[in-house]
C-alpha cells in the first residue's frame, strides 16, 4: 500500500510540474556559440544544443535578399590610349540580389527562446550585434 501512495504522490508532483511548465509557453535563455559546423551552442553553461535542437532566425543566418540600387562605377579607363579604353563610368540600376552575411561565429553570444515542452530552441539574435 505504501508503494501505491508513493506512486500516486509522484504522479501528482509530476502533474503539478507539467502544469507549471505549460503555463509558461516559452523561456528566454542566453548562450554562446561553441562551433559553427555543425552548429553548437552552450546554453547558460548548463546544456549544449546541436543543430537538430535549434530553429535559426534570419538574424543569425546568411541569406540572399533583393535591394534597389542606383550606383555609378568610378571613372576609370585602360592604359592603351585607344578611344574604347578612355576613362568612363557605368551606371548600375535596378533590383539586384545581395548576400547578407549574418551566420553565427564561434564566440557569439545569443538570445534563445525555448519552445513549450522544451524540444526546440529558437535562436533569435546575437547579443551586441555582429562586427
Amino acid at each position: 500500500m505504501l508503494a501505491d501512495v508513493s506512486g500516486l504522490l509522484e504522479a501528482v508532483k509530476r502533474a503539478a510540474r507539467e502544469e507549471r511548465e505549460a503555463s509558461k509557453p516559452a523561456h528566454v535563455y542566453f548562450g554562446k556559440v561553441l562551433a559553427k559546423s555543425p552548429l553548437q551552442i552552450d546554453v547558460e553553461q548548463k546544456m549544449k544544443l546541436g543543430e537538430a535542437q535549434m530553429i535559426l532566425t534570419r538574424n543569425v543566418t546568411d541569406y540572399v535578399t533583393n535591394v534597389n540600387v542606383i550606383w555609378e562605377t568610378e571613372n576609370q579607363g585602360g592604359g592603351t590610349g585607344e578611344k574604347a579604353f578612355e576613362k568612363h563610368r557605368h551606371s548600375i540600376l535596378g533590383q539586384k540580389p545581395v548576400i547578407i552575411h549574418n551566420a553565427l561565429e564561434i564566440g557569439d553570444e545569443v538570445i534563445l527562446l525555448r519552445q513549450q515542452e522544451g524540444q526546440k530552441f529558437i535562436v533569435i539574435d546575437r547579443i551586441g550585434g555582429k562586427t
